[in-house]
């Protein structure tokens, strides 16, 4: 098998045009997709049934079906609308770059909102009760201790989450978005050169994915420092003379 290096190096520029397709698609949706995640989690952590079975419904749905079958439901099914077609929506829904945004947005939100939940019910009670005694309302509260301290235990997998959402990216091609994976595609539809391509593709997305999770390690560390601090009596333990 001969590998051909100059296939890689001639269509390096197209692949790296795909990854600002790529990257716009997963930093946008993430965005978008934390914004919605937040309501859906305290409307998921109250004591109100009917407003728990909203965004019940809303993530069983979305975590429960194919992202691939909503990007579909979203481009092709829009179209079936007369409704859609006649209104000012129809600007958006016919671009398949808007579509694939809403989808990703709409996912990751379902997904992000569980784990924001789980993050709000690990808020230790002990902080909840100090802020009660201090006399906070409870959107004060909400604002001053429960977020704070939920972004901070979610990150880690927020993150995972990010870097999923990465991976799904690849499924805009489907949709005819020159993403990372389409632009590959394109090239070797021209080329016939599916191992060399892929396997640049593949880097590029290896590299991505490296860099966002070391921020999101350096994020993690700052907003979590307040645990890696050391007291005077720990650090005359490691030192005697750093405590004087």
């Amino acid at each position: 098998m001969n590998w051909n290096w100059e296939i890689i190096l001639e269509y390096f520029p197209r692949l790296i045009d795909g990854v600002w397709v790529t990257l716009q698609l997963v930093f946008i949706s993430g965005i978008a997709g934390l914004l919605l995640a937040v309501p859906l989690a305290l409307m998921r952590t109250s004591h109100r049934t009917w407003l728990r079975a909203l965004p019940f419904a809303y993530i069983f749905f979305f975590r429960g079906t194919p992202l691939l079958v909503q990007i579909f439901l979203i481009y092709y099914g829009s179209s079936q609308f007369e409704a859609i077609r006649a209104s000012a929506l129809w600007s958006i829904l016919r671009e398949p770059y808007w579509c694939a945004i809403i989808a990703f947005t709409l996912n990751t939100a379902a997904y992000s909102a569980e784990l924001i939940r789980g993050a709000i019910q690990a808020v230790p009670k002990g902080e909840l009760e100090a802020a009660d005694a201090f006399g906070m309302s409870h959107w004060l509260k909400v604002r001053r201790i429960v977020l704070p301290r939920a972004f901070g235990i979610v990150l880690p997998a927020y993150g995972n989450e990010l870097i999923l959402m990465l991976k799904g990216s690849s499924l805009a091609s489907t949709i005819t978005l020159l993403d990372i994976t389409g632009a590959a595609r394109t090239i070797i539809a021209r080329t016939y050169t599916p191992l060399e391509i892929f396997f640049a593709a593949g880097m590029l997305y290896l590299l991505i994915s490296a860099i966002m999770i070391g921020a999101f390690r350096l994020l993690e560390r700052r907003l979590n420092r307040h645990q890696h601090y050391r007291g005077p009596e720990q650090v005359s333990r490691v030192d005697p003379r750093l405590a004087e």
